[in-house]
């Protein structure tokens, strides 16, 4: 019997790993290019017109978020949580990559704005 716990414990970890899903946002300047982490295919391109350019993440899933400015900036970026919380973080912007914490279901980011540091 404990063999087929541990089967049905490996099958279900290999499917719940299958239904996540990573998508990639790169922001460069105002240029924000939305692709499939996986395959690298570019789902759309745009320029952020918007202070915040938003990003839905479907629950569960993970959002790559790549800043790529080309100096050293920083850009907001508010994430909204499946529970309706936010968390404000002010996320260096030169080359950085961040990956969405677990629960995230909206990612809104910044234009890019030069670092005041006190």
């Amino acid at each position: 019997m404990k063999k087929l716990t541990l089967s049905i414990g490996l099958m279900a970890a290999i499917l719940s790993a299958k239904s996540q899903d990573t998508t990639c946002t790169y922001f460069t300047g105002k240029r924000v290019i939305e692709f499939d982490y996986q395959t690298s295919e570019i789902l759309y391109e745009v320029e952020q017109a918007n202070k915040f350019y938003d990003v839905e993440v479907k629950y569960g899933n993970v959002l790559c978020l790549d800043l790529s400015d080309k100096k050293n900036r920083v850009r907001k970026v508010i994430t909204t949580f499946f529970d309706g919380s936010t968390r404000e973080d002010i996320l260096d912007s030169k080359d950085d990559v961040y990956y969405s914490p677990q629960g995230t279901t909206k990612v809104s980011v910044g234009r890019p704005r030069l670092a005041i540091k006190l």
